[in-house]
């Protein structure tokens, strides 16, 4: 049996939805009915269900973005760092093998002739280098806290997609904005990604981080010239002049625009589509 915290949330949905699909029993533990934020709470939890694996899709990303953990610091540390640090300690105490979901927020731009960042490099949109939002800075802390975790799966999510509709569908938001940002980003197609989470422990591939992001980068341009393709030929997409104009006008906190390197998550035998493949089949099969 797998235990599935914070299972109701955009990804832990995907992620309900393929264990269901699977066959594969689960629960789906509620901070509503047991407040697993609670350490002796959570390690009760653990020695009375006996998960053989946990998945943390947990965390706080802000409504209607992440402009809102700016105004929410309490809740976005608690969600995003103290509670891995919790299960941290929950599953090491108990001996459960986890994976904790994290974000790809915590690189901007990319290396040398726009390669990705790869599970080796050090988080440059952090705290430490105080250039980052405050989402961005405490998944990079979350991360920190998990540093030699046990039996522990990073998996790293990065602006996720498929070809449903929903206000964070990467695709749906580029639909619904009239002036867009110019920017290159790795993306993760959602269900990919959840199928990947659930394979992590299936495949018994190592235990570590993985850049969960399907493999390439794709421009802000290629992926309204997809969207003008299927879906809005009549729409006019505008665009930004700078960042400096988008700070200005449209956020209040610094984005996190970066490529990642998803090899090692290849080489594992986890399936990830070519990001634009993956793009081009979303637009194809879109559904409200």
């Amino acid at each position: 049996m797998i235990l599935l915290l914070g299972g109701n949330g955009y990804v832990g949905n995907a992620i309900q939805k393929n264990l269901t699909g699977r066959g594969l029993s689960f629960i789906v533990a509620s901070r509503a009915s047991s407040d697993y934020s609670s350490l002796p709470v959570l390690v009760k939890m653990l020695r009375e269900l006996r998960p053989e694996f946990l998945i943390n899709a947990a965390g706080y990303t802000g409504k209607p973005n992440v402009d809102a953990c700016e105004i929410h610091r309490t809740e976005c540390l608690a969600g995003n760092a103290t509670l891995a640090g919790v299960i941290r300690a929950a599953c090491e105490q108990t001996q459960t093998p986890w994976g904790h979901v994290s974000s790809g927020c915590i690189f901007t731009g990319a290396k040398e002739a726009g390669a990705g960042f790869t599970e080796e490099d050090d988080p440059n949109f952090s705290f430490r280098q105080n250039n980052c939002s405050f989402y961005s800075g405490t998944k990079a802390l979350g991360e920190e806290l998990l540093q030699g975790a046990e039996q522990c799966f990073i998996w790293r999510l990065r602006i996720p997609f498929n070809e449903v509709d929903s206000p964070r569908n990467y695709i749906s938001k580029m639909m619904r904005y009239d002036r867009l940002l110019m920017a290159t980003n790795s993306l993760s197609q959602l269900d990919e990604f959840a199928a990947a989470c659930v394979d992590s422990w299936l495949q018994r591939i190592p235990f570590g981080t993985y850049n969960l992001t399907n493999p390439g980068s794709v421009t802000t341009k290629d992926v309204i010239r997809l969207i003008l393709m299927h879906r809005l030929s009549e729409k006019s997409f505008q665009f930004f002049e700078s960042d400096e104009q988008f700070m200005q006008l449209a956020a209040k906190t610094p984005r996190s625009n970066c490529v990642l390197d998803s090899g090692k998550a290849i080489a594992a035998g986890l399936k990830l589509a070519p990001v634009e493949d993956a793009l081009e089949t979303a637009m194809r099969n879109w559904k409200r």
